[in-house]
């Protein structure tokens, strides 16, 4: 990727993001005292576009990874040694027409348990805009088209029921594709997933019979229960005064969460009683947070760099007494 078009991604970034960056959450206070051993443990190749945007643990460490920008599929070692596994072919108009951003760009990753990788991608075509699969040695195959006009962005598994669920941050909704493709279903259009003028429904996650979605505009974070017969029930707002929360984790205590907030340059813990407490900040290597992962007691959080434009990285600390 040239440096031309590094600086033209940045700078779209930097417009769209602008009103996010001087965000903080209304209640958080500052307390690392949770976590510990902070280290920036991969640095990333900003003039390259790699760019973080999402995270899914393997079992022994491994990290998979998106690298928004140069629309690469990564693997990140427990060493940090990173590895391209695949790069999602470029849309004929160079992705200009991609809502909001103006560039293609891969968001969310999930794996399944047999190594399977699937990972969502956002062109503004509707030859490429989808759920893309990768299997161990073949090339990457999109398994299901999802409307050009939207920005696919999270990317959940519910492995019991076998679906897949995705945010769309523009259209404001989340659609479910099975894990086998084919045509997604609108889940729910509520309009708290809606955005205000940047991007809406982003991070989710399963969660003790629900989808839990961070509205990254609005600030929030929303349950929606899971019915049977995979229907959506009405979103509960499980807390607010978080713009600019992007991707988020549960920490294993009931429905505590470790969530990114990206344009506040802080990790947030956020209690069932949805206040929240900055954990992490730019001293500790934050650059633009974009998601957040646990294993174990090691946690695992991306940076993007996508407005401080210096040092795109992996960041890996610990949890103390999390369960």
């Amino acid at each position: 990727m040239s440096e031309r078009s590094i600086k033209l991604i940045m700078s779209a970034v930097v417009v769209a993001a602008a009103a996010l960056t001087a965000a903080v959450p209304a209640d958080a206070t500052t307390d690392t005292g949770p976590v510990t051993a902070v280290r920036v443990a991969t640095h990333f190749d900003l003039s390259a576009g790699q760019m973080p945007e999402n995270i899914t643990l393997l079992p022994d460490g491994t990290a998979d990874v998106t690298f928004a920008a140069s629309r690469q599929v990564a693997q990140v070692s427990p060493r940090g040694a990173t590895r391209v596994l695949a790069t999602l072919p470029a849309p004929a108009d160079g992705g200009v027409d991609t809502p909001v951003l103006g560039f293609p760009l891969a968001t969310g990753i999930v794996h399944t348990s047999d190594g399977t990788v699937y990972v969502l991608y956002a062109t503004g075509t509707a030859d490429l805009t989808g759920l893309w699969r990768l299997r161990p040695g073949q090339p990457p195959q999109r398994i299901a088209a999802l409307p050009a006009g939207g920005l696919p962005n999270g990317l959940a598994l519910d492995e019991r029921s076998e679906q897949l669920y995705i945010t769309d941050s523009v259209l404001g909704t989340v659609w479910t594709v099975p894990v086998t493709g084919g045509a997604p279903t609108a889940w729910s259009t509520a309009p708290e997933l809606a955005s205000t003028g940047f991007l809406g429904a982003n991070g989710v996650k399963v969660h003790r019979g629900a989808l839990w979605v961070t509205n990254l505009d609005r600030g929030t974070v929303l349950r929606i229960p899971i019915r049977s017969g995979n229907r959506a029930g009405a979103p509960q707002v499980k807390a607010t005064g978080l713009v600019g929360i992007d991707d988020f984790t549960f920490t294993g205590r009931g429905d505590e969460i470790l969530a990114a907030l990206n344009g506040p340059n802080t990790v947030v813990r956020i209690r069932p009683d949805g206040t929240g407490t900055t954990v992490l900040d730019a001293a500790d290597g934050l650059q633009n947070p974009t998601s957040v992962a646990l294993r174990g007691n090691e946690v695992y959080v991306l940076s993007a760099a996508y407005t401080t434009a210096t040092d795109p990285n992996l960041l890996r600390a610990r949890l103390r007494n999390h369960r």
